[in-house]
């Protein structure tokens, strides 16, 4: 057994410990033997909150399947009488709230479980939790625990009861073993399958919405995140990878080497295995790692080696038998040596803490937005979330780095957001509004862009003076009244938030239309996409103006009452480029071939945003569905040749020919890659070409992981040309800011519409592109239509709704579903 397990609990007073049980005493089974389900971990903490004077437990929010989340709060009796002073003191320190204080104690949050079949870490939380209030009590006279010992309930739900409904007894070690070999969408992500571990700012998920108004009461000076890596990997602790941020202080990389060195002497002593440095770095700021660096914390991730292919024990590559038991003894050790470094070093702590709340020397002061009010109001919505700081300018113009122009310039600052840097978060704001992020290394574990300018398509200027800014919003509050007289209702189109009108009132029965061209009505000016509500479509309907005005004010939609349907010039609402537009039956695939990250962005999208039904089509069911019965297919990214075999391909391309409609994202363009009548194909620059011709790769094997970057896109940010003549671009203007994930190229279409593009001069505006990855976008598509018959195949190489944090390419969706091809129908 480990080192630090031999401190006893006799050295402390233990008055209160009569009742107290271990978690395999409590449990009835040796903790790492078997899984216990989320409900049985719950149980175990409440017993330690009922049993101990040193732990409170409580509850933060619930899971989209009704799972509780909790976190409990663990340290001495006499800290734990004191704990809101302790806490509010934490946040005078460093300014979130008013006051002055000298904070002693040091906070340290555990996270738990947050990709649910990485299934070691909350048995460790049991067991870390169980050995710190009885062998390490003097630790805690001077540090703050706050652990949460499963982030995601449902993901790890679904592992372990799928685990212990499958495993043998005793458990077969075998690789070959069910057990070893989850079903799709396996346990990691959470209920609508996205990656808890990349929502930290994002926050588009419940769980994460929750957790962040805890973790910012408290605004902790250590966060560890507990994972797990395949099973041949040793164990992995801080010091991360670079590149870092350069957000990241000289005082945050020496404490995870501090903290690196304890655990090391620790694993030493046992014998184990482990690495630092060499992967896990540092820079994408929507981690349990960085996202509290960039708060000011120690920021760390902890990686065992285990995964949902482990099990109760497994045989790895060095014919060494991994198991659970095993796995629980490492993260409980990383825990608790972590844990010794705050209580050694809780004044350096929290002065460091204090410093890094000082926002010296930041290059920039001011971020200043304007645009589309729909993406602002999101933006502060999600800055809300964080507790950033944001104000509105009242006028005077502005100079600075231009993201429109990639390059300095002015923006007219009358009625602009502005989020300045001279705020205690002020180190954040940096990192989610600067144009782009140094590198020291292109070799990342993730995206290297995200700048919210450009996710939430704003015009911005980034300058070095500081705005003065006031904190309340311009009032834009939409008021409808009923006009009974009236031809009918015009609304503007140019935003999600329009989309979802839409989709409340088509879900309402009330018919909608929406114009080809643009339009004139009283003097007023509409796009294209425009939606049109006529009496002469509704009327049976006896409700139809109290409906459409109560559902406008409710979601902030402002309505032009047309008198007349007759317009000022060209198109009147019963011209032939105003369609009606059908309430549309959409299927989505999911299962074996599908990225469940992709069909789950997909469906929270549909579900929770646009607030419209779907159809979840498993790909093992794909051969009998009666394709009549849908006007929408959607193909997440995905791996499809195999699944789309010829018979079930050959329906599909017959129901497109009849009127049907494919919106084919990332990877699923492969099904239609030269296909007769699809017009796809792969774009091959002059270098690729004599690339495949060469004799042979001579880069010397040292030099090949940094030489094949060349060929890599890792999240960047490409300026592309828009056709926002065609339905697909409704709602833009005539350029789009796409976050670009890879180097896949299509040729233009010869016949159909290339609706986003890159011309011959690819222009990148933020994040890493390999020299000839970037050379192969030249003239490819990044958004296209390919018509079939009456119906049409919608192309979207990239996948706007990718952790659906791109606020702005979520538009291109509903254009897709609601207008391509509408006049077909």
């Amino acid at each position: 057994m480990t080192r630090i397990f031999s401190i006893f609990v006799f050295l402390f007073p233990i008055v209160f410990f009569g009742q107290l049980k271990s978690p395999s005493e409590f449990l009835g089974y040796e903790i790492g033997t078997q899984f216990s389900r989320h409900a049985n971990v719950v149980s175990y903490f409440e017993h330690l909150a009922a049993n101990s004077e040193m732990v409170q437990y409580s509850d933060y929010g619930k899971t989209n399947e009704r799972r509780r989340l909790t976190y409990a709060v663990i340290s001495s009796k006499e800290n734990l009488n004191n704990l809101e002073q302790i806490r509010t003191d934490n946040l005078k320190k460093i300014g979130i709230i008013i006051g002055s204080a000298t904070p002693e104690k040091a906070i340290v949050w555990l996270s738990y479980n947050v990709h649910g079949n990485e299934a070691s870490s909350s048995e460790a939380a049991m067991n870390t939790a169980y050995k710190l209030i009885t062998e390490h009590g003097d630790w805690l006279e001077n540090t703050v625990i706050i652990m949460d010992p499963n982030v995601n309930p449902d993901g790890r739900d679904r592992y372990v009861n799928w685990y212990n409904q499958v495993k043998a007894s005793p458990y077969n070690s075998s690789r070959d073993a069910v057990e070893h070999n989850e079903p799709w969408p396996g346990g990691r992500p959470n209920h609508y399958l996205f990656d808890l571990n990349r929502d930290w700012m994002w926050a588009s998920q419940v769980e994460t919405q929750q957790r962040l108004k805890i973790y910012n009461q408290w605004m902790p000076h250590i966060h560890v995140d507990f994972h797990e890596q395949f099973i041949n990997n040793p164990y992995y602790f801080a010091p991360g990878a670079e590149p870092y941020h350069s957000i990241i202080t000289p005082f945050q990389r020496e404490f995870q080497t501090k903290i690196g060195k304890n655990n090391a002497k620790y694993f030493d002593d046992n014998g184990w295995l482990f690495f630092t440095r060499e992967s896990f770095d540092l820079l994408y700021p929507s981690y349990g790692d960085t996202y509290p660096l960039f708060m000011g914390a120690i920021g760390m991730t902890y990686e065992q080696a285990g995964h949902g292919m482990a099990g109760l024990g497994i045989i790895n590559d060095e014919a060494i038998e991994l198991t659970l038991i095993d796995r629980v003894a490492h993260h409980t050790t990383t825990g608790l040596s972590t844990i010794e470094v705050a209580s050694q070093q809780a004044a350096s702590l929290n002065a460091e803490f204090g410093k890094f709340f000082k926002n010296e020397n930041l290059k920039y002061k001011s971020f200043v937005l304007k645009g589309n009010p729909d993406n602002l109001k999101a933006l502060t919505h999600m800055l809300d979330r964080h507790q950033i700081k944001y104000g509105y300018a009242t006028g005077g113009k502005v100079t600075g780095f231009n993201y429109t122009d990639n390059k300095k310039g002015t923006i007219d600052a009358a009625g602009a957001l502005v989020v300045s840097t001279n705020q205690p978060k002020g180190k954040m704001v940096q990192v989610l509004f600067e144009p782009n992020a140094a590198l020291s290394t292109p070799l990342t574990y993730d995206i290297t862009a995200w700048s919210l300018p450009y996710a939430y398509g704003l015009d911005a200027v980034a300058t070095t003076s500081l705005l003065p800014a006031n904190t309340e919003a311009p009032a834009i509050a939409a008021v409808n009244v009923a006009s009974p007289t009236a031809a009918g209702y015009i609304a503007k189109w140019n935003s999600l938030q329009d989309a979802e009108f839409l989709s409340a009132l088509l879900q309402q029965n009330i018919k909608v239309r929406f114009s080809e061209n643009e339009l004139s009505f009283g003097g007023n000016n509409f796009g294209r996409g425009s939606l049109i509500i006529t009496r002469s479509d509704n009327k049976n309907n006896a409700n139809f103006d109290k409906t459409i005005t109560e559902i406008a004010n409710k979601m902030g939609r402002q309505l032009y009452a047309s008198p007349t349907s007759f317009a000022d010039r060209l198109t009147d609402f019963g011209s032939q480029y105003v369609h009606l537009i059908k309430n549309k039956k959409i299927a989505i695939l999911q299962g074996e071939g599908t990225s469940s990250l992709s069909y789950g962005a997909l469906w929270h999208f549909f579900e929770t945003q646009l607030k419209y039904p779907i159809t979840a089509i498993n790909t093992g069911d794909i051969g009998k569905i009666q394709w009549s019965d849908y006007d929408v297919l959607v193909l997440p990214n995905g791996n499809y040749n195999s699944i789309l075999n010829d018979d079930v391909f050959k329906n599909i391309e017959t129901w497109i020919a009849d009127g049907g409609k494919v919106v084919a994202i990332g990877s699923a363009l492969k099904v239609f890659e030269n296909k007769d009548g699809f017009e796809l194909k792969k774009n091959e620059t002059e270098e690729s070409k004599k690339e495949s011709d060469s004799l042979g790769n001579m880069t010397p094997y040292a030099q090949r992981e940094m030489e094949s970057t060349k060929n890599f896109i890792t999240g960047s940010i490409y300026k592309i040309g828009l056709d926002n003549t065609h339905p697909l671009a409704f709602g833009y203007g005539d350029t789009y800011y796409t976050l670009k994930l890879g180097s896949h190229s299509y040729k233009f279409l010869n016949d159909g519409y290339n609706v986003g593009y890159i011309n011959d001069k690819p222009e990148s505006v933020s994040g890493f592109s390999g020299e000839n990855a970037k050379n192969k976008l030249s003239n490819s598509i990044v958004f296209a239509e390919a018509k079939k018959g009456r119906g049409s195949v919608i192309y979207m190489v990239d996948d706007v709704s990718f952790r659906s944090f791109w606020q702005n390419g979520k538009l291109f969706l509903a254009n897709a579903v609601f207008f391509v091809n509408a006049g077909n129908f």
